[in-house]
């Protein structure tokens, strides 16, 4: 059955976070929705899926709070379930960047459109940044966005203090998959002093469906967080699988290499794989083809 995946934050300021948890938890066993949502003190932001009236149920019961009266949502389609279970997790923040000072609900850069963005970063005098994390950007990203190398977004206001000044990047262009990282990079980066700093509204995703293939700038695949790993233009499900070992995005190509060995190790974490982790890897890839060979047997 056809999944509705559905994706949504808000910078908002919910002091009464956590006395929601355990409704919305409820609301969405009621509902079969399968899924995590973050709940903190500054917003709310999740990723859900299930049926269309299961994830139209819990958007309107999110919507019913006056402060998530707006909550917009971005809809992709999944061939089977994404995930194995529903999270409602209370967090200190909703997106992990370590300064507690930075507000998006106080201070943000400007919204530029799926439509617009061509523009923008086809104008020489923009730095247009790629805000997500160094594995996400391997297999994809904007025509000339410099790739920070961060392993997580916590790193990324040291790469600003390195390697930008507002006297010399005047105009910035920033992105990410659903929006909600570049939206409170450009809050940090308006605090440092930054006067032009943009970002996509909608993120990767919500170009990759309003932007025709024809006319986009995007190179490679967009990785998302969960089962189907990457999608393509118009939200397609992408080429790309994840190993199992240490959950680096690998392409068909990483299988030719001799690093590779499924459900074991890739290119990207034989080195600096454990014996013992190793041995537990080969342990579950048995018991993996196990179970394959006697279903295929009945």
């Amino acid at each position: 059955m056809t999944q509705v995946v559905a994706t949504f934050y808000k910078f908002v300021r919910l002091p009464d976070f956590a006395e929601k948890r355990v409704p919305l938890l409820t609301h969405c066993n009621a509902q079969d929705v399968k899924g995590t949502i973050l709940l903190a003190a500054e917003g709310i932001n999740g990723t859900i899926a299930g049926s269309s009236q299961a994830i139209d149920s819990v958007l309107s019961v999110l919507r019913s709070d006056p402060r998530l009266v707006d909550l917009e949502h971005k809809e992709s389609y999944a061939d089977s379930p994404p995930f194995d279970r529903i999270k409602v997790r209370l967090k200190k923040e909703i997106v992990t960047l370590g300064l507690p000072g930075v507000d998006p609900s106080d201070r943000v850069g400007t919204y530029v459109s799926p439509q617009e963005w061509n523009a923008l970063i086809s104008d020489p005098e923009v730095t247009v940044i790629d805000t997500r994390n160094d594995y996400e950007v391997s297999i994809g990203s904007f025509k000339g966005a410099q790739n920070p190398k961060t392993a997580s977004f916590r790193q990324f206001p040291d790469y600003v203090r390195n390697h930008l000044d507002p006297t010399q990047h005047k105009k910035v262009a920033m992105f990410c998959t659903g929006g909600i990282r570049c939206e409170k990079a450009t809050s940090f980066m308006k605090a440092q002093g930054f006067q032009e700093v943009y970002h996509l509204k909608g993120g990767i995703l919500k170009y990759l469906e309003e932007v025709p293939e024809q006319e986009s700038l995007w190179q490679g695949e967009c990785f998302v967080f969960d089962q189907r790993v990457a999608v393509d233009h118009g939200l397609e499900a992408g080429t790309h699988e994840m190993c199992r070992s240490c959950g680096h995005p690998i392409a068909e190509e990483d299988k030719i290499s001799p690093h590779y060995q499924d459900g074991i190790s890739c290119p990207y974490c034989c080195d600096r794989l454990s014996e013992e982790k190793r041995a537990k890897q080969e342990a579950r890839q048995r018991q993996i083809e196990l179970r394959k060979s006697r279903s295929s047997q009945t």
